[in-house]
């Protein structure tokens, strides 16, 4: 079977590498290391290494608190981070700058992950979340490198599919893998597709783990006394193809009894900045792009943020955060983020990517569940109208996020007994 995948993949990487060299037209970073996603690139001196594997932007984010620790606790073991996307890589980077080799993962060919693994030598792989790649896995079986699938999460959908190929993930699940589930339902999931027992542990969710950056707390701050003063601002973070239509209908409405309302719309890619821009010069809407650097004028209704890395001080700077993904079927983003700042949070039906988040959410009274546009006005007109519910709101938030904290400590306790 592995065999087969592997065929696949090799049949797959001309067409991937081409998408990379299109999205590159409009988003430089994907031409930037380009050797590496055939396993090329620095051949590191130092050994063994630590290799945490972070797929995209909010898995660098939330991988962050472990890689402090990990370099704390094993201060001799220089860190690999590889990420898929030039978002991940570029938050990578300001995170950690020097000290820790940001790169992109490889494709999953037999000899590319040879060639990285040849460079970077770890002595550990950390994967976050659930990226099962079998010939990574398989090759840091061959080579003796412990592997733990950190936070680890699966949903039903994907035990589905795993399981029609066959005894594939089991015989990689099987070999040893350490997985530090988010919850026990995931953990159960892991082993319906072949992963051991007494090596599949409950560790909670590292995501809760991400300390509030005081400094972006600070500049949010200064970007609401500043930029947009007294006004009503709410948020839609890391949006998607087919949401910023209801989010502008719902705009509009919240509108209507409330005129100087202002939105921060973020797309979540930046090659979709110009496209957004466009919608909104079609709908004849009045805004501006953060990248221009100017001071909002009062009949701005739309702050386009066409910039990367300001999310959190955005969050900080608003009454309201919708967060995207979750209005189509993506899968819905990182609730904890304006949560943890104590600000009023609203989310879509789609939470797949963290179900167990939008459970405690709501449950906590932290986060309100909306299906549509008309949903979505409803509740930011009830929010805006109802200040000090919305201010509890935000309190229930920040207490959820702060009592679930430690996991980073259990996970760094598993990591201990197999590095």
């Amino acid at each position: 079977m592995r065999s087969l995948y592997t065929a696949l993949i090799h049949v797959l990487r001309p067409f991937a590498f081409g998408v990379v060299l299109w999205r590159g037209l409009r988003n430089r970073g994907y031409w930037e290391g380009l050797g590496e996603r055939f396993g090329f690139g620095p051949q590191l001196l130092a050994a063994p290494t630590i290799w945490v594997h972070a797929v995209s932007l909010g898995e660098v984010t939330a991988a962050a608190p472990l890689i402090r620790a990990l370099r704390i606790r094993h201060p001799r073991m220089p860190v690999v981070l590889t990420t898929a996307t030039p978002t991940g890589r570029a938050r990578a980077r300001s995170l950690f700058g020097d000290s820790v080799d940001a790169r992109f993962i490889p494709y999953d060919t037999p000899g590319s992950m040879r060639r990285f693994l040849g460079r970077v030598r770890p002595g550990l792989a950390v994967i976050m979340e659930t990226e099962l790649w079998p010939n990574l896995f398989d090759q840091c079986r061959r080579r003796g490198i412990p592997l733990v699938l950190a936070n680890a999460r699966l949903s039903p959908r994907s035990v589905r599919r795993y399981r029609r190929f066959g005894g594939l993930f089991r015989t990689l699940l099987s070999n040893g893998t350490m997985v530090a589930a988010q919850s026990a339902e995931d953990a159960d999931r892991f082993l319906a597709i072949g992963a051991v027992r007494d090596r599949t542990h409950v560790i909670g969710n590292v995501k809760f783990d991400v300390p509030v950056d005081p400094e972006a707390a600070r500049r949010g701050r200064e970007l609401r006394s500043g930029s947009w003063g007294a006004r009503p601002a709410w948020i839609a973070g890391s949006t998607h193809a087919g949401e910023e239509e209801p989010v502008l209908r719902a705009h509009a409405e919240l509108q209507s009894v409330a005129a100087d309302a202002l939105l921060l719309l973020v797309p979540r890619h930046p090659e979709r900045f110009d496209s957004v821009a466009e919608l909104l010069r079609r709908r004849g809407v009045r805004f501006e792009r953060r990248s221009a650097g100017t001071d909002l004028k009062p009949e701005t209704q739309v702050l386009l943020v066409d910039t990367v890395g300001e999310l959190a001080a955005l969050y900080a700077a608003v009454d309201v955060a919708f967060v995207g993904g979750s209005l189509v079927p993506v899968g819905g983003h990182n609730l904890l983020e304006p949560a943890a700042l104590g600000v009023a949070v609203i989310t879509g039906p789609y939470q797949s990517n963290g179900w167990e988040i939008a459970q405690l959410l709501e449950r906590a009274g932290a986060a309100l569940q909306v299906a549509d546009a008309p949903e979505l006005a409803a509740a930011l007109k009830r929010l805006f109208a109802d200040p000090e519910g919305r201010q509890a709101i935000g309190r229930r938030g920040r207490e959820a996020v702060e009592v679930n904290r430690g996991s980073v400590q259990r996970l760094l306790g598993l990591i201990d007994t197999v590095i």
